[in-house]
């Protein structure tokens, strides 16, 4: 079967320490090079990001807006491939196949929209908070208590907690995703039809709420795959600064786009598509300030696989509710994107 036309979509903002190992794992794909175009979407970056970016070859084109979610719609609209792959500058394909991987089940099933990995991948030499994202199966434990992440948690032995329909093809599952919920999907790995993809993006960001729950409100479900790999995802390393930045920037861009309708059809305040449990967030507050229950969870983590990453977990969430409680609170006073003047990965 001949092999379809892929764009990589790769947003960036001063990534230099991290892309190299990024568009690597792309150059050595066992994939014909003349069906892969690599879309650079730069916001300004003052290091040699797009130096970089240029030797491996990859179009760059300019993200004005400088936030990730608007370099993926400025990058979409510059791609021409059949299949859009959304990789962050800190990914990395952790073998030669994986594109073919991500590929092959879309040609079977047409209706299917598109695949991700079903998991994150952990690496002994990565810094403890990447193990720790990659045992969780996310970067952000908030979401654990909601129960609506895409990858697999080794707490709770599964890829999401969103009620759904699925079908094990062996090397992969076929999704029916429908209005019970959408799990976080299409970031980090994943791969959409364009022609699909840019049908639902029509404005100035690609955000990854929107992408699924548009179609589920048309149409009242979706087919989607979840690929049985992984990816890797160099997140924060051992910088525990940097996890408390990226939580604030999620924060801070979620409270301002939350009601802010723009060009999307419709808003996220009007959505009601998340699969969120309704006591999660208590869940989650309550375990924070009573402690033990997240002592459990970091015991259970250790007795499933030893890593002192797991030591980590109690941090990340007491981190995760300072920012998230006080960014709340912020909100109410001023709701503004958290400028990107400075930024770095």
């Amino acid at each position: 079967m001949e092999k379809p036309t892929v764009s990589i979509l790769i947003p960036t903002l001063n990534a230099a320490s991290v892309f190299e190992n990024c568009l690597k794992s792309i150059s050595v794909q066992n994939y014909p090079k003349d069906k892969i175009e690599i879309i650079v979407a730069d916001g300004g970056s003052s290091d040699n990001t797009v130096e970089i970016a240029k030797r491996y070859g990859a179009v760059v084109v300019e993200n004005k807006l400088k936030t990730g979610e608007a370099g993926k719609a400025a990058a979409l609209k510059a791609c021409t491939g059949e299949f859009a792959a959304l990789i962050d500058s800190d990914n990395i394909l952790p073998d030669s196949e994986w594109l073919s991987q991500m590929i092959e089940p879309l040609l079977k099933h047409a209706e299917a929209v598109g695949s991700e990995p079903w998991k994150y991948i952990w690496r002994k030499e990565d810094g403890f908070i990447d193990r720790y994202c990659a045992l969780i199966g996310m970067n952000d434990p908030f979401v654990m208590f909601l129960g609506n992440y895409d990858r697999v948690n080794l707490l709770t032995g599964k890829w999401t907690e969103v009620e759904h329909y699925e079908e094990d093809m062996g090397d992969y599952l076929l999704l029916g995703l429908d209005r019970r919920g959408v799990p976080t999907i299409g970031a980090n790995g994943t791969v959409f039809r364009t022609e699909f993809l840019k049908s639902r993006v029509k404005g100035d960001y690609l955000f990854d709420i929107d992408i699924l729950a548009k179609k589920i409100k048309d149409k009242g479900s979706v087919k989607f795959i979840k690929v049985k790999n992984g990816i890797i995802h160099t997140f924060c390393g051992s910088d525990v600064g940097k996890f408390a930045r990226k939580q604030r920037r999620r924060v801070k861009d979620y409270l301002f786009h939350l009601n802010e309708k723009k060009d999307r059809e419709f808003s996220w305040g009007d959505m009601d598509l998340s699969g969120k449990n309704p006591w999660g967030m208590v869940k989650f507050v309550l375990s924070c300030i009573l402690v033990v229950p997240l002592l459990v969870q970091m015991l259970v983590g250790l007795f499933k696989r030893f890593d002192i990453a797991w030591f980590f977990h109690p941090v990340a969430c007491w981190i995760t509710l300072w920012v998230y409680g006080t960014g709340r609170v912020g909100g109410y006073f001023k709701s503004a994107e958290l400028s990107r003047e400075g930024w770095g990965q």
